[in-house]
């Protein structure tokens, strides 16, 4: 069968990735052919249209992590759907397509009551959220937890989860313009971020332990951040928001120049403050595909609001979409509708 697919023969500008129409083979035993509906989109995605992603193929390939859709082909072996199940999923990139096939242990049901777009934004930043902060994070009742770019879909997400396990939250952001979404959120208290980050969190803190910290910003915010966790404080790094760069392309020296003068922790500094620092990439999931849907069936079973869809836009205007998410002024998430 014909499908349409954004594809990318080689990685480093946004301008190399084109919507062409190419053949779709028949699922294999084991796989489905999901008729994609909705495309989550994550950082993820442009780190790897940039080559800045350790998991980017080599070779030409199709971006999109996650998706929503409904099964209209399945192999011989397949037990679990049927013809017709609305399903969300994740893939090890492919999801940037109006129809692709996926083997069956990637799929789940979409949730009752979800739409479409509701689905395409129900895995990876979820799963990003709960993995640093429960498993990773070991987050238990009224401590205390840093969320940095709170605004986003992980952010949200991990704000919801950690009032769920009934501990106090502070957000960060870099504009004051969603401060407001912040409050209604339910965050306990928000940080506009300036020059004197660090000064703005001993406030925030009153006097309380920073018991752990959800990092994507990097450099000195990260440092400050590090220098204020309590003995027996965790930092989740699970993001590298300091090196997308605002255009098609990356701006190489300025990567260089912020590779090179990062923060660098020593380790024997953490065992002298009895503090941790660890480091989470969805990419291990996609090698755990029961470790994935386990978790990923415990946060549904959470029952946590549905996930807040910041800006919707059609699958032709797929470039102009990841275009708006990269200047990060959006909120929540941004999805393609297919």
């Amino acid at each position: 069968m014909k499908r349409k697919v954004y594809r990318i023969n080689k990685a480093g500008s946004l301008n190399n990735l084109k919507l062409i129409e190419e053949e779709l083979n028949d699922p294999s035993d084991s796989e489905v052919t999901v008729e994609v509906r909705a495309i989550g989109l994550n950082f993820a995605d442009l780190f790897a249209i940039q080559g800045l992603y350790s998991a980017t193929p080599k070779e030409s390939f199709i971006p999109g992590l996650e998706y929503s859709g409904t099964v209209i082909r399945k192999g011989s072996s397949v037990k679990e759907f049927d013809i017709g199940n609305k399903v969300i999923g994740a893939t090890r990139f492919g999801a940037y397509a109006t129809h692709h096939n996926i083997d069956q242990k990637y799929v789940l049901p979409l949730p009752d009551g979800f739409s479409y777009e509701e689905g395409a934004a129900m895995v990876v930043q979820p799963l990003t959220a709960y993995y640093s902060l429960i498993t990773l994070g070991n987050l238990k009742p009224k401590q205390t937890v840093l969320i940095h770019s709170a605004a986003g879909g992980v952010g949200i997400f991990a704000n919801r989860i950690t009032k769920k396990i009934g501990a106090y939250t502070i957000g960060t952001i870099g504009s004051k313009s969603k401060n407001d979404f912040l409050i209604k959120e339910g965050f306990d208290d928000v940080i506009v971020r300036g020059n004197n980050f660090k000064e703005q969190l001993i406030n925030s803190l009153a006097g309380r332990k920073l018991d752990l910290v959800l990092e994507s910003i990097g450099g000195k915010i990260f440092k400050d951040s590090f220098d204020l966790l309590s003995q027996s404080g965790r930092i989740i790094i699970y993001g590298g928001a300091q090196f997308m760069s605002p255009g098609s392309r990356p701006n190489y020296l300025k990567l260089l120049y912020q590779y090179l003068t990062r923060p660098k922790i020593d380790p024997l500094s953490l065992s002298d403050t009895n503090r941790s620092m660890m480091g989470f990439n969805l990419i291990y999931l996609w090698d755990h595909p029961e470790e994935l849907k386990v978790i990923l069936d415990k946060i549904i079973k959470m029952k946590l609001k549905k996930p807040y869809i910041g800006n919707v836009f059609t699958f032709d205007n797929l470039i102009d979409a990841l275009k708006t998410f990269q200047s990060g002024k959006t909120i929540g998430k941004v999805v393609v509708k297919v």
